[in-house]
């Protein structure tokens, strides 16, 4: 999947408002000064509040289920703009906002 590569100063919200961070972040590839994001490895996620009518439980985790297919980065593929995640433990999706627009990734 094509897209400008996810960094760890992208801003990456669960749809409930929480803020996704890279738990481990990948320094063996930086964008814009900062390092990039490998597929398997979750995402933090800080600040859900879940949604309390429904009995929802906050987002904790993330994880990319789609990025790049060409790029890799220590056999691992990179994350992407355009690419898909989900949260932990209720699957809604995780929704980057604004990123970096000058390294772009197959």
């Amino acid at each position: 999947m094509a897209g400008f590569l996810l960094h760890q100063g992208a801003t990456v919200m669960c749809v409930h408002g929480g803020q996704a961070t890279p738990s481990t972040p990948n320094p063996r590839v930086t964008v814009s000064g900062q390092p990039t994001a490998l597929l398997p490895l979750p995402w933090s996620i800080a600040g859900c509040p879940g949604v309390p009518p429904s009995a929802i439980p906050p987002c904790v985790l993330g994880q990319w289920i789609a990025g790049t297919v060409r790029v890799l980065s220590n056999g691992q593929p990179l994350v992407v703009f355009s690419g898909s995640g989900i949260s932990i433990p209720n699957g809604t999706p995780l929704l980057p906002t604004a990123s970096q627009t000058r390294v772009s990734a197959e």
